[in-house]
C-alpha cells in the first residue's frame, strides 16, 4: 500500500506517519511544497529511527502523480460523502490525505468524486489529526486485505 501526503505542514505528523508506514511496510509519497525540511530535527525525532526504513519519495504535482497510477486510489476528506469502511481495499491501493491547514485541491473532488472517503466525525468540530486519520484508514485497509501483517488473536 501507499500513503500520499499533499503538502504536509506539521513535521511531527509526518514523522508519526513515517513510523506507521515503517511498521506496516507502507511506502510514503510527500507532495511539495512541504511545510518543513525533511532534514528537520523535529521530523527525524518524531519518526525516530524509522525514517530510513520507509520508501519515501517526493513529488511536485499531485494531479500528475494520481494520473500516473495504474492501481486503485482513494482521497480522504471530512467533506466526502462515502465512508472509508464502505470500500473494498486491495494491497495495491494508494491512500491520499490533504494538508492539515487546507486539505486537498478542489480539482481532486471534481475529477474523481467517487474516490473521496471520509472518517465519520460529529458535525461542526475540528478534523482528526492527520497522523490519526492515516492510521485509521491504513489499518482498515490492512484489516480487509490481511496484507502480510501477523495479527495475534487475544482469544
Amino acid at each position: 500500500m501507499n500513503i500520499v501526503l499533499f503538502e504536509p505542514q506539521i513535521p511531527q505528523n509526518t514523522g508519526n506517519i513515517v513510523r506507521t508506514c515503517s511498521v506496516t511496510g507502507t511506502s510514503l509519497v510527500l507532495v511539495k511544497p512541504l511545510g518543513f525540511s525533511t532534514d528537520s530535527r523535529q521530523l527525524k525525532r518524531a519518526g525516530l529511527d524509522y525514517w530510513d526504513e520507509v520508501s519515501i519519495t517526493e513529488c511536485d504535482d499531485l494531479i500528475a502523480y494520481i494520473e500516473s497510477l495504474t492501481t486503485p486510489f482513494y482521497f480522504f476528506s471530512s467533506h466526502a460523502k462515502n465512508c472509508y469502511t464502505d470500500v473494498e481495499y486491495t494491497t495495491e491501493d494508494t491512500l491520499v490525505f490533504g494538508a492539515e491547514t487546507h486539505g486537498l485541491p478542489e480539482e481532486i473532488f471534481q475529477r474523481w468524486p467517487e474516490k473521496a472517503l471520509k472518517i465519520p466525525m460529529i458535525k461542526d468540530v475540528r478534523c482528526l489529526n492527520l497522523a490519526t486519520s492515516v492510521g485509521i484508514a491504513l489499518y482498515e485497509a490492512i484489516r480487509q486485505t490481511s496484507s502480510g501483517l501477523y495479527i495475534e488473536s487475544s482469544k
